[in-house]
């Protein structure tokens, strides 16, 4: 069938105003300064502020995502699907929370009818999956220019001729200007929230600034619905060499997967969400949602360019005298963002697809300074660490969060992951068995010591550590066993100027505190 307009009333959204369709990124640049919902750079990005408490910068919701503002729709058709009994290891809160249809269907219309009374509403025609046969039509309507531009830069262009896409279309409410009035009534805990409706495939969000909330929605309704199509939906980057060979990077946010699969030497085929069928592997998305706090211009060039591109979309970025984007300033918070379309980076996979990875690397940003840089992982360990999920939730990332805390976030996605856990597991153990993929633990976080004492590793190093595993020169390279944590470190590697700081407790200034350190970190394993 042909692309056509999608009837917005089929939401519930009966508007007398103007609905602007697919309108291009330089008109949604425009509707959005117009609009006074952003500031121009000297280059073209476009910079939005999303915290409400600054005194500067004015309303909005967040900075990060709220994992206490998102919901499951509980009908009873998928009830058993999902994992509601799972917890947030600091919050003892569900992390699946349930809510029940009618009051979903509340909900809705409140958000339905605060879009109908809006004089403009922006419609985006867009496409999930770069597979065309897992492929999902996409539907983004907000009254905002600026999430509309997001929308835009994150999800991939939907073909005009859809009769290859198979499969049924999720849509997407976004309206950021809306306030709930007396949450409590609704069961909600604020006047901001996002609803996940998997078996209507659809998503409606009111009062959440965060751009992630849009886009982590989506990741979460896909993770649903993918598995049962026999594909294993991945939090990861990935990347392909010249010779088709592929790459993936797991891991959190922090932990480098964007700037990491970013490799000028690879072409990018996506930096935050795929998915691994029987076929390959394959983007979720059309663009980049990046970390930029602190970048670095030499070592991070391409995600450097990009967000200096005519429309990127900045988040909480300030701006300074000159028009340019200050990446150095955390006034407003840690986890400064930008979305902008892949074809941005100069290296990339258009196709957003590859061959079945050769090569997998856990990515954690260990705070505590004890795990080593690279460790090579069997088959066994590799399950054992996809179930834990081990990072450093680091600062601004989720609201709360101002500096590194340890968590185990199994999946390397806990938050996303609605079915059991064990489906994706099997999943992963199953690609594995048949390709013969081989697996590193690579710790981007501290060295010399833990947070407050030590730095972050290189990421000049860590790139030099994952291009020879990519050309399988550690594949049987010389390790070591550490003590506690039963990890073969990987113990020579070319590339690496002092082979010292391969292990982590030489490069400590007292090595007793190292095993203080280490023992600790191991029982948390345990």
């Amino acid at each position: 069938m042909e692309k056509r307009q999608f009837d917005i009333r089929k939401l519930g959204v009966e508007t007398k105003g103007k609905i602007m369709a697919d309108l291009d990124i330089g008109s949604l640049v425009t509707h959005a300064v117009r609009k006074g919902e952003g500031e121009l750079s000297r280059r073209g990005t476009l910079v939005i502020k999303t915290r409400e408490d600054h005194p500067k910068y004015g309303h909005g919701r967040h900075t990060g995502r709220s994992p206490q503002d998102r919901f499951f729709v509980d009908h009873e058709e998928i009830h058993d699907n999902i994992d509601w009994q799972i917890v947030d290891s600091k919050s003892k809160q569900a992390i699946n929370q349930p809510i029940k249809p009618e009051v979903a269907l509340r909900l809705c219309k409140q958000v339905t009818k605060y879009l109908s009374a809006q004089p403009e509403l922006y419609l985006q025609h867009r496409l999930v999956c770069a597979d065309r046969m897992y492929g999902f039509p996409l539907y983004f309507l907000t009254e905002s220019p600026a999430y509309a531009l997001f929308a835009n830069n994150l999800f991939r262009d939907l073909p005009v001729t859809t009769k290859d896409i198979p499969n049924k279309p999720i849509s997407v409410l976004f309206a950021p200007g809306f306030k709930l009035e007396d949450p409590q009534k609704y069961g909600v805990h604020s006047d901001g929230f996002a609803i996940i409706d998997c078996l209507n495939q659809m998503i409606f969000a009111g009062g959440l600034r965060y751009c992630g909330e849009a886009k982590k929605a989506v990741f979460g309704l896909l993770n649903y619905l993918l598995p049962f199509m026999d594909v294993f939906p991945m939090h990861c980057g990935a990347n392909k060499g010249e010779d088709g060979a592929v790459a993936l990077f797991f891991g959190l946010s922090g932990t480098g997967k964007t700037s990491l699969s970013a490799d000028p030497h690879r072409k990018l085929i996506g930096d935050d969400e795929h998915g691994w069928s029987p076929y390959g592997v394959f983007n979720f998305e059309g663009g980049c949602y990046a970390k930029l706090i602190r970048l670095d211009r030499v070592k991070e060039r391409d995600i450097w360019s990009a967000v200096r591109k005519f429309g990127a979309l900045a988040e909480n970025v300030v701006v300074n005298e000159e028009g340019g984007l200050d990446l150095q300033d955390a006034s407003i918070t840690e986890n400064t963002r930008a979305a902008y379309p892949c074809k941005y980076i100069d290296n990339v996979s258009f196709t957003g697809v590859g061959e079945h990875p050769k090569v997998i690397f856990f990515l954690t940003a260990d705070a505590s300074g004890v795990l080593p840089p690279i460790s090579r992982l069997t088959a066994e360990q590799a399950m054992y660490h996809f179930l834990s999920g081990y990072t450093s939730k680091l600062a601004g990332t989720e609201v709360g969060i101002k500096e590194p805390v340890p968590t185990f976030s199994p999946c390397f996605g806990l938050p996303f992951m609605p079915l059991k856990l064990l489906t994706y597991a099997e999943l992963l153990g199953k690609r594995l068995r048949d390709h013969g993929t081989r697996v590193y633990l690579v710790n981007t976080g501290w060295t010399e010591g833990p947070f407050g004492k030590g730095h972050r590793i290189n990421i000049v190093h860590s790139r030099e550590m994952i291009a020879a595993a990519i050309r399988g020169e550690l594949e049987h390279a010389q390790t070591e066993r550490h003590e506690d944590l039963g990890l073969e470190m990987i113990t020579s590697c070319s590339g690496i100027p002092d082979p010292i700081m391969l292990r982590p407790w030489k490069t400590w200034g007292n090595v007793a505190e190292y095993r203080d350190r280490s023992r600790e970190l191991a029982i948390h394993f345990a």
